[in-house]
Parts: C-alpha cells; sequence; structure tokens
C-alpha cells in the first residue's frame, strides 16, 4: 500500500463499495459528485492496485500546480491529467483528456466542474457528453462518494478525520446519438440513485 493510499485510508476510510460492476481493467471514464479536494484521491484510492496504474483523475492545473507538495501528488503520485479551465480560442480543456483516452488510459472526472458542499450533484457539464460522443467505447461508471464533504469542506486546509464510502455504480447505456440533455441527465441521475444505496 502507498503512503498516500495508507493515509486516505487513515483519515477518511475510502472504502470501496461495488454495487454495479466490478473492478475491471476496460476503459472507463469514472464520474463522480464533487464535494471536497479530497475527491480525487478517494476514488483512486479505492481502486485495487492492478488498476490505479491506468486510471488517471482529471484534476484544475490551477489548483495542483500550486506548491511542491501538490504538484507532487498530482504528477508523481496520481498521474492527475491536469487541464486548464480557461477556455481560450486556441485552447480546449478537453484535449488532455482525449489523449489520456487515445493512449488506452481511463479517468476519473467530476461532471459538475467545481467543488459544491452538498449530498446530491448539480448539473452535469457538457464535457462528459462530448466525450461520449467521441469514445462511445469507453465505459461510463457512475460513482458517488458519501460523506466526504464533512472531512475537507471548502476552506479547510487540514482533513477532518471521518469515514467515507465509495460507491460504484453499473455501467450507464450510451450511444452517441444520445441528444446532451437525456445523457447528462441519465448520468447525474446515476450518481443520486447510489446516493440512495
Amino acid at each position: 500500500m502507498t503512503p498516500i493510499v495508507w493515509l486516505t485510508r487513515l483519515l477518511v476510510g475510502a472504502y470501496p463499495h461495488w454495487q454495479g460492476c466490478a473492478p475491471s481493467p476496460k476503459q472507463r471514464i469514472y464520474f463522480a459528485n464533487h464535494t471536497s479536494h479530497l475527491d480525487t484521491i478517494v476514488i483512486w484510492a479505492s481502486l485495487p492496485p492492478a488498476l490505479r496504474r491506468h486510471v488517471r483523475p482529471v484534476a484544475a492545473k490551477d489548483y495542483w500546480e500550486k506548491g511542491l507538495i501538490r504538484r507532487r501528488i498530482a504528477l508523481d503520485e496520481l498521474h492527475c491529467v491536469l487541464i486548464d479551465r480557461r477556455r481560450t480560442e486556441h485552447t480546449n480543456p478537453l484535449d488532455p483528456l482525449r489523449e489520456a483516452l487515445r493512449q488506452g488510459d481511463s479517468l476519473i472526472i467530476f461532471p459538475e466542474g467545481t467543488r459544491r458542499p452538498q449530498p446530491l450533484p448539480s448539473p452535469f457539464k457538457s464535457g462528459i457528453w462530448h466525450l461520449m460522443t467521441e469514445f462511445p467505447n469507453v465505459e461510463f461508471i457512475p460513482v458517488y462518494i458519501e460523506n466526504l464533504h464533512r472531512a475537507m469542506p471548502k476552506g479547510v486546509l487540514i482533513p477532518v478525520p471521518t469515514v467515507c464510502s465509495v460507491r460504484f455504480g453499473a455501467p450507464i447505456e450510451h450511444s452517441p446519438q444520445d441528444l446532451k440533455e437525456d445523457f447528462l441527465n441519465r448520468a447525474r441521475d446515476a450518481v443520486i440513485e447510489l446516493s440512495k444505496a
């Protein structure tokens, strides 16, 4: 067990519950509710060691590149795909994700786009739909992180020890022909359904 996994388990538990699927080397996009800076680490740490090498969390460049410790965790430990959230006419925040998927990696993403200290996810942004239409053979796995907003809400620098669980649901059905709003609502509903388990 790596130090970051050991510390995560010690502080917040990060106990995985595979309710709708099993761990698999299939290429997947794990998408989850977003309540804390720890979300990225918690989902990654809850995966079996053999999968962690090929599952890359997507994280905000402006946060994870600040400071030596954050940068080391993001790049050396988690192998994050760092994105610049400021879109310009010459760049697209989804391009690094596309490149990672073309290389065969799986991803962990948070379709809300920002952290919200609430139990249920806000409406999803369209990035996940764009990825689905471009990579239709990738499995999309809903994930619900329970109780983590209590451990490290916005503004808190040191996590408060607590117990959280990570629930992995069944792959959602999808087709490149899916209308954007239909797919986004179906994906969000799949995460919400896991909150009731």
